[in-house]
């Protein structure tokens, strides 16, 4: 019987780290393997581990291989790692914490990964472009992984590093320092960070996650315009994860438009609950026009598809038509949002600067249960209010 060594074929080791795409194999750890994290100098780091043991009394044994011992070296049985995960899989003495049938599926599951991701055009770049604000009592926390793999395999990350354009705060949305802090954070990250990207970049395309009161989302939206190209994710319920779905068959949305003619003008957005028409009179009167854009039931997970995000642009860009109609487009329009991440951006993207007329954006404060003026939009000023 031919002596079988420790000896990897050339051939099979530039096939591994190919398949590898350069990165440890282990299950998210998934580091790159040909320079340092530290210094990012060049340097050999990968490992050749067996998935069936070199050895017969390895932690996983011979296995299939038994009968076949010269394909132990095959780049069937070879996974890609670092040390540290080499020396991780091979401490499990038993085999039964990284099992042979577990660390395949890690390969594959890897190998098929790196092949969708190397297999998509050069045009599908994106940047991903984070924004985050305190909502109410609690933080908001986007996780990086959950973002691009919501993105696959229809686009994919530009660089390794989103922009993010949160800011860390104990302010709440409660306070008029909260809007004033949050407001001018959002606007100077945005001209630092993403307009010499928008001027300089040949990737003119970004995928947004964000997770921020809704007057802020607006706002974001409005700085970036409808003159890009943005793909707007929703964070969906259940399960909880930002990868769009298929649409819900008949869906539309309903434009309910006012029976008076009165000099002011509100647009109550409930998408994402009912909202009364008493709390609106409460701040503003009843001698106002009230629109409102709604759907047979709202609620705060109905938004499932791009094709519902594209069918409430589309409203919102004929209904400011129509309302500047009706009222020109000096008279302010008072906006009560109560609907998804994804709608509050895309409304804000809708707004053209020069043609419209100045939104005061209302939220609602957790503390007295009433809107409060938030943010006003007029031109390409923006600016806080209370």
């Amino acid at each position: 019987m031919k002596e079988v060594t420790r000896y990897i074929k050339n051939t099979v080791e530039r096939e591994l780290w190919a398949r590898a795409g350069g990165r440890c194999q282990f299950s998210s750890c998934n580091i790159l393997l040909y320079k340092s994290a530290v210094t990012n100098e060049t340097v050999n780091l990968a490992q050749k581990a067996h998935i069936y043991s070199f050895s017969e009394k390895g932690p996983r044994g011979w296995g299939i291989f038994k009968l076949n011992l010269t394909s132990l070296n095959d780049i069937s049985n070879l996974m890609l790692m670092c040390h540290g995960c080499h020396k991780k899989i091979d401490q499990d003495i038993e085999g039964i914490r990284y099992s042979a049938d577990l660390l395949i599926h890690w390969k594959n599951e890897h190998e098929q990964r790196i092949e969708i991701v190397t297999g998509i055009k050069p045009e599908k770049k994106s940047h991903v472009l984070m924004y985050g604000a305190n909502i109410g009592s609690e933080k908001s926390l986007i996780n990086n992984s959950s973002c691009v793999e919501a993105m696959f395999p229809d686009s994919y990350p530009a660089s390794e590093r989103p922009q993010i354009l949160s800011m860390t705060s104990n302010l709440k949305d409660s306070s008029k320092e909260y809007w004033l802090a949050e407001s001018a954070n959002l606007k100077n990250a945005f001209t630092k960070k993403i307009t010499p990207i928008i001027e300089q970049d040949e990737c003119q395309s970004y995928s947004l996650f964000c997770l921020a009161p809704q007057p802020l989302l607006i706002q974001l939206g409005a700085l970036l315009t409808d003159k890009i190209r943005v793909e707007t994710f929703q964070l969906h319920r259940e399960p909880v994860n930002w990868k769009w779905r298929e649409s819900p068959k008949n869906f539309n949305y309903k434009l309910n438009r006012p029976n008076d003619n009165h000099n002011k003008s509100a647009l109550i957005i409930s998408l994402s609950d009912h909202v009364s028409r008493d709390r609106i009179f409460e701040i503003l009167g009843e001698d106002i026009n009230i629109w409102e854009i709604t759907i047979d039931n709202p609620n705060n997970d109905f938004m499932k598809s791009k094709i519902q995000l594209s069918k409430f642009r589309e409203l919102v860009r004929n209904l400011m038509v129509e309302i500047k109609e009706k009222q020109g487009n000096k008279t302010p329009l008072h906006i009560f949002p109560v609907m998804p991440i994804s709608c509050a951006i895309e409304f804000g993207r809708v707004r053209m600067p020069k043609a419209d007329m100045p939104w005061l954006i209302y939220d609602q404060n957790y503390k007295t249960k009433k809107f409060v003026k938030s943010i006003e939009l007029d031109g390409d000023i923006h600016v806080t209010i209370m």
